[in-house]
């Protein structure tokens, strides 16, 4: 009886698993089977042939890059300074330095230009700060001079995400919508990145003005994705469909390594603490490909110019840990699954953090060797273009 009770329940729980995996499928989602695992180093090294231009260098963990009309792009260094890359060229004087509480991975994080800046020249900054003598994460907004060389503080759009000496979270977009996103960290917690009534581990979606859209998927609440550990890197497929790196456990729950690429839509569970590996847990975004060992990823970017056509429609994500730049082609009939995954930049210019598309159709990419964990040689950090 034991055995046909034992047997019984497999039976159960391989029919729900397929039922979920079937469900998953037809959604355009991962399933366990269409999960890669790479379970020694990284990947293949890539083939396709490009040029690596230093746009700039002497930069301090350059963190973030927001391109403004024109051409000329504004550069966050992590100690909080905001840069200006005028004409191609980095500006020695700071636009602007912002009050920061240097805390390990806190500091002056992500950056974003308003859709409209043309009109109000309105950026805004993701940094970590004293509030009453508790640090925290916030997004605040300031207005940049009409030659862009100095900036104002205006006011702080959104206070009280949680800080912790790891896992901060930091990038700003703006999506397709219009709205500002941010990618939150768990702050050391797993548990906080599965309430959604508490901003740390999500991917944030709020008004210019720092508002809850009446259309969040949460009502009432600022959180776009839920369950996530440590957000640097996103991109938007389409309108509703996003390309989402997380950072995998480094001991919680016994667990280590496993950073993730993960395809998501609105109010999507990504998993964490819960899902580790390929697991399927019903509710969850299985991811499309993880690694057994810590990458982990920093920004990413979906490639749409032209200049490398080999990547169109690719994912770029930089890495940390392992140094080098991952490229993931998806399969045309599921957006979910991964048709090919490679290596570029091999250990050749340390840390990569940012990745990001120029208005010139090019990628930009920044390094972050000068963050305690990398090679701070002579020339610092850089800002490099990939071109043909």
């Amino acid at each position: 009886m034991r055995a046909s009770r034992l047997l019984a329940s497999a039976a159960l729980v391989l029919a729900v698993s397929t039922s979920a995996c079937r469900k998953s499928q037809a959604q355009g989602t991962a399933s366990p089977q269409d999960c890669v695992r790479v379970a020694d180093d990284w990947g293949a090294d890539g083939t396709v042939p490009f040029t690596v231009d230093v746009v700039a260098e002497g930069l301090q963990v350059p963190w973030g890059i927001a391109w403004l009309p024109g051409g000329d792009a504004l550069v966050t260094e992590r100690p909080g300074r905001i840069r200006l890359l005028k004409a191609g060229v980095l500006q020695s004087k700071p636009v602007a330095t912002v009050r920061i509480t240097e805390a390990a991975e806190g500091g002056l994080l992500g950056i974003a230009a308003h859709p409209d800046f043309a009109t109000n020249r309105q950026v805004y900054v993701y940094v970590t700060t004293d509030a009453s003598g508790r640090d925290e994460n916030r997004v605040e907004r300031w207005t940049l001079s009409e030659d862009h060389t100095t900036a104002t503080f205006d006011r702080v759009i959104f206070s009280g995400i949680p800080s912790a000496t790891y896992h901060d979270g930091g990038r700003l977009r703006f999506g397709p919508d219009g709205m500002l996103y941010a990618g939150t960290g768990d702050a050391r917690d797993p548990d906080r990145s599965q309430d959604v009534k508490d901003s740390a581990g999500k991917l944030l979606r709020l008004t210019p003005e720092g508002q809850v859209p009446q259309d969040n998927p949460f009502p009432g609440s600022p959180a776009f994705l839920i369950g996530l550990r440590n957000l640097q890197g996103w991109d938007w497929k389409d309108a509703a469909t996003l390309y989402i790196t997380d950072h995998g456990p480094s001991g919680e729950t016994l667990r280590r390594g496993h950073d993730e690429i993960s395809l998501a839509r609105p109010g999507a569970n990504l998993g964490w603490p819960g899902i580790y590996s390929c697991e399927l847990h019903e509710g969850q975004v299985t991811p499309s490909l993880t690694f057994a060992d810590a990458m982990p990823p920093g920004g990413a970017a979906l490639y749409t110019g032209t200049s490398i056509p080999e990547w169109t429609g690719s994912l770029l994500v930089g890495t940390l840990g392992s140094r080098h730049l991952h490229r993931v082609e998806f399969a045309s009939d599921n957006p979910a699954r991964v048709a090919r995954h490679e290596v570029y930049l091999r250990d050749t210019y340390g840390r990569l953090r940012e990745v990001v598309m120029g208005p010139d159709g090019h990628l930009y990419v920044t390094t972050s060797n000068c963050d305690g964990r990398g090679d701070c040689g002579p020339q610092k950090d850089l800002i490099l273009r990939l071109r043909r």
